[in-house]
Parts: structure tokens; C-alpha cells; sequence
């Protein structure tokens, strides 16, 4: 069966750092392309980040370019994102996703998909 964790999230102060991970079971990863999605309450399920599956090529929605890092260790089944400078705006329930279909980096076209976990940013 396969699985997809998120954990890192929390309740943190504008300016601050999280790290959220991804863990990766039932299968590898190691040859997919993964990413990162949040869903703000109210609002629709958005693209954050996206990155290959050799980590060559990453993506970003233009509102987290220069503040976010995604990273994947394959060894591990891991994925990473590393949100700096983080701003109330980003307040979202965080889902990483697996197996990318189709030729879009900033499609939700993912065969599968994690739980999600939270991210609160107070100001």
C-alpha cells in the first residue's frame, strides 16, 4: 500500500522557518516527479512547488519563489520543503504528492497524495 506522510508543519510567527518532509512508503519514488500543494480554507487546492525526479528541475508558484526550497533525498523516499520568510498569507493545509501524470509541472495531476499537515502563520 502505498503511502505519502507529511509531517514539520505548526503554528508559527511571520519571518519564521519550517520544514516540512514528506515520507514516501509501499514504493519508490525515485524515478517520479513530486510536489507540493496547500489548500487554504475557503479557498481551491493550489500549486506550491514541484521537482523531477533526479531534482534537476524544481518549480514555483511566483508567491514562494525566493522563500521556499523543495528538495527530495531518493535514497530515502524523501521530499522536503523548506519555507523561510514565511508570511500569514501562507497559512494552508500542506499536501505533498507523488507520481506526477502529464506534461504540466503546476498541474494536481498526481496519482498520489498525502494527508496534508498544517501551517499556521500568525502576524
Amino acid at each position: 500500500q502505498v503511502q505519502l506522510v507529511e509531517s514539520g508543519g505548526g503554528l508559527v510567527q511571520a519571518g519564521d522557518s519550517l520544514r516540512l518532509s514528506c515520507a514516501a512508503s509501499g514504493r519508490t519514488f525515485s524515478r517520479d516527479a513530486m510536489g507540493w500543494f496547500r489548500q487554504a480554507p475557503g479557498k481551491e487546492r493550489e500549486f506550491v512547488a514541484a521537482i523531477s525526479w533526479s531534482g534537476g528541475l524544481t518549480f514555483y508558484t511566483d508567491s514562494v519563489k525566493g522563500r521556499f526550497t523543495i528538495s527530495r533525498d531518493n535514497a530515502k523516499n524523501m521530499m522536503y520543503l523548506q519555507m523561510n520568510s514565511l508570511k500569514p498569507e501562507d497559512t494552508a493545509v500542506y499536501y505533498c504528492a507523488a507520481g506526477k501524470k502529464g506534461s504540466s509541472w503546476y498541474s494536481p495531476a498526481y496519482d498520489y497524495w498525502g494527508q496534508g499537515t498544517q501551517v499556521t502563520v500568525s502576524s
